[in-house]
């Protein structure tokens, strides 16, 4: 269920350690709710993003660290966050993780009843793919806080996790051992889980997510994040469409209202809302267009899905680059235009303008990323802080000056230029490349609006 009652803060200093922390969507949640956090990234682009926009990383595999350098972990460190690599559990994946649920869910019992880290290393090994065991991480670096010296065998008071839908089933076992069994020392949590729609949070696409918020026995029960806006509605869009269509003046698309809603929500974000004001190096989207997606709808891969300004993007994925975009130039005919940059991604992913993508693939990053608007709304739930403003993260973001990001690449891989022998190897950390964006428009054969529109299905 999520959150109605009032707020209280359950932690004096909350520092965030942030498992598979990607470009920095978590951390960029923390940083506009002043909460530290460390970010351990094992892709070199990734933490090239990170170093730039100020952001206290390790280059390095999780399980590495948890294996050989859990102890030089900062002991202030007190809420434990992360999202595991996805692939195998997604839908668009190949689905070994949705396989092989019920084996991880023993595995997960397994390790909260104190089966040694040796046994289980040895048993993971067999998996179809090695990213499935990536989900119990988590649980495993719960269960080392607990061994600690160097925090005094403390465990973290709060546990933040969030995935694709499917693996809901994963984390609903994590609450049921955390509940009724707790770690291996004893250790016991309250848990809240569910699956939430980030458009309900003011991210300006439609995304899911499965949520895990975990917070030590004697801290309060936590609840999920409220909803602040409207969740969208497909159909309830396309029979306005429908209906809009059938009167005297048709209205352009950009002329529909989002469906009314009768509660205190405000409306979900759209795209238009998200790109068309100038802000920071970001010169403004003109509006009104279209935006035909590069992947199939609702698992049909011949199925392109399109929107409109007024609505939110379809969900952000490492293929944004390739969306197409197409320009009104009058009423009824429109033409191809600049595809999204970077920074357009960002924004439409909720990272605030001017967010500085670095490295190889970085429409990849931007789609793997936690988008950090849901991010305030998980860790301010999380530790009882009032919801998050609305515009809290439309303001330009200030990257590092160079000296800061030496300094972070210097305790993040060895050496404030390279990566050294203690970062992952480089054949380890080639994420597939997107295709780069296009900067200048192409003008295409006209198009007629309805002809793109008829080709949306009430799934989108």
């Amino acid at each position: 269920m999520t959150s109605t009652a009032s707020q209280h803060p359950i932690l004096d200093k909350p520092y965030v350690l942030d498992l598979f922390a990607g470009p920095g969507g978590l951390d960029v949640a923390g940083h506009a709710l002043d909460i530290p956090s460390l970010g351990i990234e094992w892709d070199k682009s990734a933490c090239l993003t990170r170093y730039a926009a100020g952001l206290d990383t390790l280059h390095a595999d999780v399980s590495a660290v948890r294996r050989d350098a859990f102890e030089s972990l900062p002991p202030e460190i007190n809420v434990l966050a992360g999202g595991p690599p996805c692939q195998t559990y997604s839908v668009a994946g190949k689905g070994a993780g949705r396989q092989a649920l019920d084996e991880v869910k023993k595995y997960i019992e397994r390790l909260t009843t104190g089966d040694s880290d040796e046994a289980i290393d040895e048993d993971l090994s067999t998996l179809t793919d090695p990213r499935t065991a990536m989900v119990l991480e988590p649980l495993r670096y719960a269960i080392q806080a607990t061994r600690s010296p160097n925090r005094d065998e403390r465990p973290y008071d709060v546990i933040v996790l969030e995935q694709v839908p499917a693996v809901i089933a994963l984390w609903e076992h994590y609450a049921t051992v955390l509940r009724e069994n707790g770690l291996p020392d004893g250790t016991k949590y309250d848990v809240a889980v569910g699956v939430l729609s980030t458009e309900t949070y003011g991210v300006p696409q439609t995304r899911s997510r499965a949520v895990l918020i975990a917070r030590r026995k004697g801290l309060g029960r936590p609840s999920l994040p409220q909803a602040t806006h409207c969740a969208y509605d497909a159909k309830a869009w396309n029979r306005r469409n429908e209906q809009a269509a059938n009167q005297v003046r048709q209205p352009t698309l950009d002329e529909v209202p989002p469906p009314a809603d009768d509660s205190d929500l405000l409306p979900w974000r759209s795209m238009g809302d998200a790109l068309e004001d100038p802000v920071g190096a970001h010169p403004g989207r003109v509006t009104p267009f279209l935006v035909r997606s590069n992947y199939g709808s609702s698992g049909h891969p011949g199925r392109r899905g399109v929107r409109s300004d007024r609505q939110p993007a379809t969900t952000v994925t490492g293929r944004i680059s390739r969306f197409v975009v197409f320009e009104h130039l009058d009423e009824n005919i429109l033409r191809e235009g600049a595809r999204f940059s970077m920074n357009e991604a960002g924004i439409l992913q909720s990272f605030p303008p001017d967010y500085p993508w670095s490295g190889t693939a970085q429409a990849q990053q931007v789609g793997n990323a936690v988008p950090p608007v849901f991010g305030t709304h998980l860790l301010s739930a999380a530790l009882g802080l009032p919801t998050p403003d609305a515009d809290v993260l439309r303001k330009p973001w200030q990257s590092a000056t160079e000296s800061q990001r030496a300094k972070l690449r210097s305790h993040g891989c060895g050496d404030p230029d390279f990566c050294t022998a203690r970062c992952p190897r480089p054949e380890t950390q080639s994420p597939p490349r997107s295709t780069p964006s296009t900067t200048s428009p192409t003008v295409g054969r006209p198009r007629s609006p309805a002809a793109l529109v008829s080709r949306r299905s009430s799934s989108l």
